[in-house]
């Protein structure tokens, strides 16, 4: 699949800014912005071009049950329970304690739709599983993919979500009014 992947981005014309620090044993990986059912078509064909196979997402519990559910397994996705008395932040944070290696991938936004803030999930995962946040930013205008330093939470979650706006305020997803250039309060 990997080289199908790796031409199916070169001939659709994306390229790649920076690296994925794949000398982290574990780190939440944040995908933005989320704007379209493409962004995970894109994402798919990222990690496996870039062979990060080890990278896993969260989906609801009904989508491993059934005859499907292997496909979102292989896919590389994790079970949660998302009911109130499920804290699923304490799910994650165990799964990132029972792997000597883990790499999780998130939408920051949590929806497809503009938002008027981010979903703190992701936030408090890094910080309660003390692992480092990557920001990738997928923009369907330059067809570029991105990677940022990665970053430990600093206590100050105003000022870390700001630096985070100040990555993706700039990059124009599939619907590029749904973006995140909005949500920065001090553009530089």
């Amino acid at each position: 699949m990997r080289l199908l992947w790796s031409l199916y981005l070169r001939l659709t014309g994306w390229t790649l800014k920076g690296s994925f620090p794949y000398h982290l044993k574990k780190c939440v990986v944040i995908v933005g912005p989320h704007t379209s059912s493409w962004d995970f078509i894109i994402g798919v064909a990222w990690r496996s071009k870039l062979r990060l196979n080890h990278a896993k997402f969260l989906g609801k519990a009904e989508l491993f049950k059934g005859p499907f559910g292997f496909i979102f397994r292989k896919l590389g996705g994790f079970p949660v329970e998302r009911s109130e008395k499920h804290n699923m932040v304490d799910q994650v944070v165990n799964l990132f304690n029972s792997h000597d290696s883990f790499t999780l991938v998130l939408s920051p936004e949590g929806t497809r739709k503009k938002v008027d803030r981010l979903r703190t999930g992701f936030y408090y995962i890094a910080e309660k599983a003390a692992v480092p946040i990557v920001m990738t930013g997928l923009d369907f205008e330059k067809k570029q993919a991105s990677f940022s330093e990665p970053f430990f939470t600093t206590g100050d979650e105003a000022a870390d979500l700001q630096h985070i706006y100040q990555f993706y305020a700039p990059i124009k997803g599939k619907k590029p009014e749904q973006g995140m250039a909005h949500l920065l309060t001090h553009p530089a």
